[in-house]
């Protein structure tokens, strides 16, 4: 059984969850990496949602962060300016996954429009918590698909001014050279190879000297991950 690109994205993302306590997500392959986390590597990891609940339990993957699954299994659920000034600020979550419609080379983000800001193409969802949850988790990690519309050399809007430790797409990983704080391009999902994301970057693209390669997803992974979706 072999992992689709979609699959092994999720499946690296969730693995980087099986040593933390604690994890803020929001919905879409986020969520779905960290129910994953739960049912393979972690049980005892918490889950926080935006919407202010702590230690959910989902068994499916939420419709949203107000999905009442999420409320009723959770330890506890606090109010939205509690989960950001009492929770985010000071630091408490230890890992937050974060997604996005643009990164650039630093690992800005951007939510927000796609287009002139005026006149956009495409008006997103906005910043939401997104720059408090950057500024406030010791890790931040981005999950995003791969492509030269995600990837860009200049974001339409600023959003999010993030530090991300990683950037897991579905061709790779990127994490910040020590140094300059670029993405990097530092290990590739099975079958991928570096021209290919290369090609799908829409700026030049640094690359590791040396190039790691993501473990495949193991039949267990995969197996907890289709029932998690069949739900």
């Amino acid at each position: 059984m072999s992992a689709g690109s979609g699959e092994q994205q999720t499946v690296v993302a969730a693995r980087r969850l099986a040593d933390v306590a604690s994890v803020f997500i929001g919905v879409g392959r986020p969520s779905t990496a960290a129910i994953l986390a739960r049912a393979v590597h972690n049980p005892d990891l918490h889950l926080v949602y935006e919407s202010g609940t702590i230690g959910a339990k989902p068994r499916r993957v939420p419709l949203s962060i107000g999905d009442g699954e999420l409320a009723e299994t959770a330890d506890a659920v606090v109010s939205v300016p509690e989960m950001f000034n009492y929770w985010i600020a000071p630091g408490r979550i230890e890992v937050a996954f974060l997604g996005a419609a643009q990164v650039d080379r630093f690992g800005n983000l951007n939510s927000t429009v796609i287009g002139p800001y005026d006149s956009p193409r495409t008006r997103l969802p906005g910043a939401g918590g997104a720059p408090e949850i950057a500024l406030g988790c010791p890790e931040v990690i981005v999950i995003a698909p791969h492509s030269t519309r995600t990837f860009v050399e200049q974001l339409d809007f600023l959003t999010t001014v993030a530090a991300p430790t990683a950037v897991i797409t579905d061709l790779g990983v990127l994490e910040p050279d020590p140094e300059t704080a670029e993405l990097t391009l530092t290990a590739l999902h099975p079958g991928v190879e570096a021209d290919q994301v290369r090609a799908a970057t829409g700026f030049e693209l640094a690359v590791a000297p040396e190039l790691a390669r993501t473990e495949p997803a193991s039949a267990a992974e995969l197996g907890a991950l289709a029932e998690l979706l069949a739900r």
